[in-house]
């Protein structure tokens, strides 16, 4: 590291709607797979920091949930996680896409932000002609950011740029969290994201928004990590349909979530799943808390 007064270091909260990439964004700008992406809107339900240094940075990503009108308990928390991400944050980045539209509602979020604004439109791979500038000048006429640029994040297309960006408007300050530092959340989240990717991407329409995992027992050796975890549903008919016939989908479930989390950990794992029923989770306060919201 060099001298403090030159190493730059702050927090970049990543808002936008559902469905437009920001999870994908993250992942590709701190090198590592840590938020969950699903082509289902609504897949992130948690702010997960995900953190990059290098000697004279240290840019700490929030990755958000997307911003909806809330219609259970849980969405209301997870429009808290929104709220926090921004009361701290140095820098943001709004992620919209090729088809999304503007809203009164939105844009009054966006002009009432007091830290600098980064227009990121993403999905530009999939643009045809002149779609992509006609986009980005569609939101300009409506919004002023502090920067605004075009990317891929799929393809990783102008992600450099985008980074040099964030840097720019990124305070002096030093380091908030070690040098080594990847996230700030404990090994179980992850487990528990990784089996509900799998859930998201094998079962359809309400099954995925009703579920919820939960690490029972995390226990780790030289050799092997040992898990439970056990899969809470709304309704005992979900708990039928998430486990299958003879048990095969859940069965399923776990080869997958196990072969994911052995690339996440760089260790054998042994996985064990179990579905249980907590009726009516997401509008129940006490249970939201006991599943961390």
């Amino acid at each position: 590291m060099t001298t403090q007064s030159s190493h730059k270091a702050g927090f970049v909260s990543i808002i936008g709607k559902p469905n437009v990439g920001k999870s994908t964004l993250m992942n590709q700008l701190v090198g590592e797979r840590l938020a969950i992406v699903t082509s289902k809107a609504q897949t992130t339900r948690h702010r997960i920091m995900g953190i990059i240094s290098g000697d004279n940075f240290q840019v700490i990503y929030s990755d958000t949930p997307g911003i909806i009108k809330p219609k259970y308990k849980m969405h209301e928390h997870m429009m808290h996680f929104v709220t926090a991400s921004l009361s701290d944050a140095d820098v943001v980045l709004f992620v919209t896409d090729l088809y999304e539209k503007y809203d009164d509602e939105l844009l009054a979020r966006l002009r009432s932000i007091k830290s600098p604004v980064i227009l990121v439109l993403n999905k530009t791979d999939l643009a045809k002609g002149s779609q992509a500038e006609d986009k980005l000048n569609y939101w300009l006429e409506v919004f002023t950011p502090a920067a605004s640029i075009m990317v891929s994040a799929l393809t990783g297309a102008n992600l450099a740029e985008l980074f040099a960006l964030i840097l720019e408007h990124l305070p002096e300050h030093p380091p908030y969290f070690p040098k080594d530092a990847l996230t700030d959340k404990p090994e179980k989240f992850f487990v528990e994201e990784i089996i509900r990717e799998k859930i998201f991407l094998h079962y359809k329409q309400e099954v995925p928004y009703s579920t919820q995992v939960v690490v029972e027992s995390f226990k780790e050796d030289d050799k092997i990590i040992r898990i439970r975890a056990e899969i809470f549903v709304e309704r005992r008919s979900q708990k039928g349909i998430l486990i299958g016939k003879g048990g095969m989908m859940l069965k399923k479930i776990g080869i997958e979530a196990r072969q994911d989390l052995e690339k996440f950990f760089q260790k054998q794992v042994h996985l064990e799943t179990f579905v249980k029923v907590a009726e009516d989770w997401r509008k129940k306060e006490r249970q939201l808390k006991r599943f961390g919201y």
